[in-house]
């Protein structure tokens, strides 16, 4: 397949926000050994777009410094010693970086087959959110089955997969949402019950129900004292992110005498080969609950790519339930 040599992709002009996203004109990424070329349909928009935007987030070294993590369309060129795909197959894809544009490169391993029956527009949801819930949910907190699950920022892209993915392993789900309109998407996702943070006290109601098994939470700050106390006795907290800020007083003798585990991590920063393995466990473990319609990505809004600040401003306004995505073809 000729491609062309150059592309149309929104960078990140200065620091700062949404209006610095900027169309622009530059050269089709060149694969490497082990990755794939794909020609975006779709470009998922995430927090960590955000950050890096607002250059609180750096791109890994000999990534793309422009903003996208994840992506669907078609392979369009090999790299050498990758086998598992042919020119003109449907995947979607984490990505290092580079996803608002018209093509992006990653390794072959990042990438999966879109799954049977779903658009390229659902299949560009699915890659940051589930290899994140999945890989700090189940591989690193451990819920199982029966499970008391606290989720915080339930109608977010992460918190509607969180909750699907929870329910499907028999977890008893519980979250916290901003608005009435967004406590009622969570429960009508399955979640048993959804706590309005801004005018209902969810670390005692969830204390008072014998105490959170786990915790998934990306706002920090003021929440990780009161997690704290959320948790049941043996309980897990795992942070994946500080909307709120990063530093807390914590005591540790709580945690000592409670048998609390605090853990956490980004995925972005990982290792190529530690996100096959996610790449790998979610195609196994999720890819099954898609195809017996038992988890969908939950989609808000769509914008073009040249309207990525639109976008952006979208998500930040945290009016949002579910996923935004850029129309890149």
């Amino acid at each position: 397949m000729v491609l062309s040599h150059t592309m149309r992709a929104v960078e990140i002009t200065a620091a700062g926000g949404p209006e610095v996203l900027k169309p622009c004109i530059l050269p089709v990424p060149v694969p490497g050994h082990g990755q794939i070329v794909i020609r975006v349909a779709w470009a998922g928009v995430n927090r960590p777009d955000a950050l890096q935007r607002a250059g609180m987030y750096a791109p890994p070294a000999n990534a793309s410094p422009l903003p996208g993590l994840e992506a669907s369309g078609t392979v369009v060129e090999l790299g050498a010693g990758v086998t598992r795909w042919q020119i003109g197959d449907r995947v979607t894809a984490l990505l290092p970086g580079g996803g608002y544009a018209e093509y992006a490169v990653t390794m072959a391993d990042h990438a999966l087959p879109v799954p049977e029956g779903m658009s390229l527009r659902e299949a560009a949801c699915l890659p940051e959110t589930c290899f994140t819930v999945w890989s700090n949910v189940v591989m690193r907190g451990g819920l199982k089955g029966g499970e008391r699950f606290l989720v915080h920022g339930g109608s977010s892209g992460i918190g509607t997969t969180a909750i699907q993915i929870a329910r499907a392993l028999g977890a008893r789900v519980f979250v916290t949402a901003g608005s009435a309109k967004k406590c009622a998407a969570c429960l009508d996702l399955g979640a048993e019950r959804a706590f309005n943070y801004r005018d209902e006290d969810w670390a005692a109601e969830v204390k008072g129900m014998g105490g959170a098994d786990l915790i998934l939470d990306m706002v920090g700050g003021p929440y990780i004292a009161r997690n704290i106390r959320a948790l049941a006795d043996e309980g897990r907290l795992v942070q994946i992110a500080f909307l709120q800020g990063a530093r807390a007083e914590v005591n540790f003798a709580e945690m000592m005498t409670r048998r609390l585990v605090l853990t956490g991590s980004t995925l972005r920063p990982q290792s190529d080969l530690a996100k096959a393995r996610i790449a790998a466990e979610v195609e196994a473990h999720v890819w099954p609950l898609i195809r017996t319609g038992r988890f969908a990505p939950v989609m808000d809004s769509e914008f073009p790519l040249d309207r990525a600040a639109e976008a952006h401003a979208r998500m930040e306004g945290s009016g949002h339930v579910g996923k935004i995505v850029l129309k890149v073809e």
